[in-house]
């Protein structure tokens, strides 16, 4: 146990006990724990806090699956505005995707990850992880592992390269690109999606995770084989299987910005990200309407995931995250990340959060504290 800690940082009056919180969980994670959080309410930032070994307030980090809100934030503008159809097939913007009998999935089906295509079988090198439009070209080739709508699985590694496939398709701009000229800049967000090298000096390695016996146990008893559901989403079913932990710790993944796992943000980022999905941040409208949001957020899939074999829901390339953290807003939405970061929108307190640590959290997705520190935040919100 690490002893406790004094979180730098401020917090607006009313949240001191999202601070006291915060450095609570210092003193019951293993030495070298280091973390962000921050929070803002109405589109004002009440919690800005970080703490540990290394870390600054402007740190970036690797948060894995939080990307998937960043990218699929550009797919709901898109939506919004009219340009892509929910219940349009996806082959009817991408016509090769229709390939090996995928030619009636609709774009609504890829999001809730209900295609049958959570991964590419074979496998894929690095760099081609790192490659969004690799990916896309495969999977286009590929028939789908299950029924297409029939069930549900997370498209782990992929799902940012299949509907970042369809962006490209209707507006000729990477979901790199449009991310970053729709939504990053405009908005001042402190979290990327394809690492500018003058911004590589405030990077934190993750660092990889450190398991009990116990949990080793644990761990070594959920192990996949290489060609089931999982191996194939998970990429481990390649020469070099993929170590999920070390991906945000190489240039080549950090630079390229896949966009289901490729992100890197600080706290500030993540929080910023959702703070101007539903509310004015800086005099500027919020990205989306309430309808929008709302349909995004809405429960898509749920039940028994046949990737991760438990159970899930899926949002629209969110997750309806109510339902792992069930004070919160039925019309949540929001992603975690493999390493313990999460972030989220809850429109019924106008709030967002943001969380993000270095170390990679047991068992991965995340992290065990954060359905406290979202207590705290929320409590505090709701107190006003």
């Amino acid at each position: 146990m690490s002893e406790k800690a004094v979180a730098r940082g401020t917090v607006a009056k009313g949240y001191e006990a999202v601070r006291e919180e915060f450095e609570a969980t210092f003193a019951e994670e293993r030495a070298g724990h280091s973390a962000q959080l921050a929070a803002y309410v109405d589109g004002r930032q009440v919690v800005d806090l970080w703490g540990g070994p290394g870390i600054e307030a402007d740190s970036l980090t690797g948060v894995f699956s939080s990307t998937k809100g960043a990218a699929h934030l550009a797919v709901a503008l898109l939506v919004q505005d009219g340009t892509l159809d929910l219940d349009r097939e996806v082959s009817h913007y991408w016509p090769e995707f229709a390939a090996a009998g995928k030619e009636h999935i609709t774009l609504r089906e890829l999001l809730a990850h209900r295609a049958g295509l959570p991964g590419v079988e074979g496998g894929l090198t690095l760099d081609e992880l790192a490659d969004d439009r690799v990916i896309a070209e495969r999977l286009a080739a590929q028939r789908p592992l299950w029924r297409p709508g029939s069930t549900f699985g997370y498209h782990a590694l992929v799902i940012g390269a299949l509907t970042g496939e369809v962006v490209r398709r209707v507006t000729g701009l990477t979901m790199q690109e449009f991310y970053e000229t729709r939504i990053r800049a405009p908005y001042g967000i402190d979290f990327y999606m394809g690492l500018p090298e003058d911004q590589e000096h405030r990077v934190l390695h993750t660092q990889p995770m450190d398991p009990t016996p116990e949990q080793k146990r644990a761990l070594a008893e959920g192990h996949s084989g290489p060609e089931s559901l999982q191996g194939v989403a998970f990429n481990i079913n390649h020469a070099v299987p993929t170590v999920l932990e070390e991906l945000p710790n190489s240039r080549v993944v950090r630079a390229g910005g896949p966009a289901s796992v490729g992100g890197m943000a600080s706290a500030r980022g993540l929080a910023r990200l959702y703070a101007a999905a539903i509310s004015p941040v800086d005099g500027k409208e919020p990205l989306l309407t309430p309808a929008t949001a709302a349909d995004f957020a809405q429960i898509h899939s749920v039940g028994y995931d046949v990737v991760l074999r438990q159970h899930m829901t899926f949002g629209l390339g969110f997750s309806p995250v109510s339902d792992a953290y069930p004070f919160l807003g039925g019309r949540s939405f929001g992603h975690g990340g493999a390493a313990g970061s999460l972030a989220f929108a809850d429109p019924s307190r106008a709030l967002a959060f943001g969380y993000n640590r270095r170390r990679f959290a047991f068992p991965g997705g995340p992290a065990p504290e954060t359905a406290r520190l979202a207590q705290a935040v929320y409590d505090c919100a709701s107190a006003r």
